[in-house]
């Protein structure tokens, strides 16, 4: 007896669920693995690494966290591209609280957290769902225009990606992508299961998304300067490899918040430009920035709502 379509995608599917856990595993001890290779082979180097200059790195929490606080301006601009009202008060909080949940398992909790609070301020789930959806396109798509101050890395590879992506959060194409999902899925066609479009091209979302990688490249970069001046003909090439490191973190399954990823990916593209022990003692020092960014941003917002309660 022959299976039918959907039994087979059904099949496929089950079959990636399956594999998906081992594979998270493989991509992060693959990660881990080549990271300690490259420590313990330079160790002796990184144990003479010294901080001079901490003012960088106190620079560095104060740009990464104003990278958070952006970024949540930017998801209010997203909603409201989805014709939500979402102020700008109110997404910033939502987001810096829910950020620090995607080190959780799964890497998801974050959206959750986002669209669950975004259907208890009164918005439809797929309004929320989409805007969930769009933020992480807009920002590798940020993330490919900023790697390519470095033309001389897979320019080609790198237009082609960008291209596929612009393309993808097209009004056309997206909703298209967005309507074809919502048959799939059975809705019924009523006015309440419509499910929720863009209008225009998100131009404005694209550009603060932009704005948000550049100031995570300007955090990676003064936590650099405080372990090894850079001259400023190496900012596009740290600011390229920043940002293709960071995008490989944000859409490689199997790392949440991109961990090992981002670490090894950094590694491997600056080891020819920089000294590999700076590089080590940089990414160990900007994920710890990150992190505290992060916690930080979310006491921020936790300690505001409820001061304002």
């Amino acid at each position: 007896m022959h299976s039918s379509p959907q039994q087979l995608i059904s099949g496929i599917k089950q079959g990636l669920a399956r594999f998906k856990p081992y594979f998270r595993w493989l991509i992060l001890g693959a990660t881990l693995f080549f990271i300690a290779t490259v420590l313990h082979r330079h160790w002796d180097e990184v144990k003479t690494l010294r901080i001079d200059n901490w003012q960088w790195l106190g620079m560095s929490l104060g740009v990464t966290l104003l990278a958070h606080i952006w970024t949540g301006w930017v998801w209010g601009w997203i909603l409201r591209a989805l014709g939500q009202p979402a102020s700008a008060r109110w997404s910033v909080l939502v987001y810096l609280k829910t950020n620090i949940t995607k080190y959780l398992p799964g890497n998801i909790w974050h959206f959750y957290g986002r669209v669950l609070a975004a259907k208890q301020a009164g918005m439809p789930t797929s309004a929320a769902t989409l805007s969930v959806l769009l933020e992480p396109l807009l920002m590798a798509a940020a993330a490919l225009i900023i790697a390519l101050l470095n033309v001389s890395q897979n320019w080609g590879l790198q237009l082609l990606c960008l291209a596929v992506v612009l393309m993808a959060v097209h009004p056309s194409v997206l909703n298209g992508l967005v309507q074809l999902a919502s048959r799939l899925k059975g809705k019924a066609e009523d006015r309440s299961q419509v499910p929720t479009q863009i209008s225009r091209y998100p131009w404005l979302p694209l550009l603060g998304e932009i704005g948000f990688v550049t100031l995570r490249g300007i955090g990676f970069l003064l936590t650099l300067q405080a372990l090894q001046p850079i001259p400023l003909v190496q900012f596009p090439i740290v600011f390229s490899a920043f940002s293709i490191a960071w995008l490989l973190g944000l859409v490689i399954p199997g790392a949440p918040g991109g961990i090992g990823v981002f670490e090894a990916t950094t590694i491997a593209l600056l080891n020819s430009h920089l000294p590999t022990s700076v590089i080590l003692g940089s990414v160990a020092l900007y994920r710890l920035i990150s992190t505290l960014a992060e916690l930080i941003g979310a006491g921020l917002a936790y300690w505001i709502d409820r001061a304002e309660a």
